[in-house]
């Protein structure tokens, strides 16, 4: 059978990591694979951990978690030919989502994964982003967010309760009362966008925030980003489209538009709005803008 190295998060899920990454590493070795627990401390350890196993020689990566882990798990396979992984218990999971992974059951996934293994995986397309200045780059594979949902991001990051996707519902709700529109300027394939806005998405797949249904064309392995620009809305106008976010329907208000890319820049324009806050990917801070990004088609490979 197969030699794996698996990478849990203990705190995903809000506390229900372990206990999932406890079943998923028991079960693994119940179908007879040889299994390498790599979990660490904290995330970059872990990184650290699941860099060596790689160079020693492994079939694939597992990472038992949230977005946030798949993120970590992207560092370590992206380019290479080693195979990732997932096996969702986290708070959003939108990667696993677009993917079309089973998002819970653990023998499901646990046959989600031997089907990657026994048939070959799947070629996907992961991103670089980084400061346009600096060589030093990072990948992500599901969305980079540089708007109010950046900011909602980061709230429902340091929110302890409810679990699942109704965290991001309550993080929205606080982050709407001292909110105003940001200024960007935003470069694309397509041309430049400069104006105050609401949000910028740059998605690799159709979903954000555990199931927002932000960007519904976009595909994870066509080459391009749907790069997602809601114009200046007020907080009245924010709470009215959001509930539509989860269907698509946002897409229709003039105000919203798309744009598909294989390159993106976004900056901040203080002149035109308020100071964006810090971009998020994958639900993991990435810094401020100005910050660019590129498709790497096919650069990670995904057991599904």
């Amino acid at each position: 059978m197969s030699h794996l190295g698996v990478v849990v998060n203990p705190v995903a899920g809000k506390g229900r990591g372990s206990a999932a990454g406890a079943r998923a590493l028991d079960g693994l070795r119940a179908r007879g694979h040889r299994v390498e627990d790599l979990t660490a401390r904290d995330l970059l350890s872990a990184t650290a951990q699941a860099r060596r196993a790689a160079v020693a020689g492994l079939d694939a990566l597992v990472v038992v978690g949230g977005d946030g882990l798949v993120h970590l798990g992207a560092q370590v396979v992206a380019e290479t030919a080693l195979p990732l992984g997932i096996v969702s218990a986290g708070t959003g999971n939108d990667v696993a989502r677009a993917l079309g992974l089973p998002l819970r059951g653990l023998a499901d996934q646990i046959a989600a994964l031997e089907h990657g293994l026994d048939h070959g995986p799947r070629a996907i397309d992961a991103v670089r982003v980084g400061p346009p200045a600096h060589s030093a780059r990072e990948w992500f594979l599901g969305a980079l967010s540089c708007g109010v949902d950046a900011a909602v991001n980061a709230r429902a990051n340091a929110m302890t309760w409810p679990r699942g996707p109704a965290r991001y519902v309550r993080a929205l709700a606080a982050e709407l009362r001292g909110f105003r529109p940001y200024g960007y300027r935003v470069t694309t394939d397509d041309g430049v966008w400069e104006s105050a806005g609401t949000v910028v998405v740059a998605a690799n797949g159709p979903w954000i925030g555990g199931g927002v249904k932000v960007a519904p064309d976009a595909l994870i392995d066509d080459g391009l980003l749907d790069v997602v620009i809601a114009g200046p809305f007020s907080r009245a106008g924010v709470v009215r489209i959001f509930p539509g976010m989860y269907s698509g329907r946002h897409l229709r208000h003039p105000n919203v538009h798309v744009s598909r890319t294989r390159r993106l820049l976004v900056e901040a324009v203080p002149a035109l709005g308020a100071a964006p806050p810090d971009a998020h990917a994958d639900g993991e801070r990435i810094g401020p803008l100005p910050l660019a990004a590129v498709v790497e088609p096919g650069a990670v490979l995904a057991l599904t």
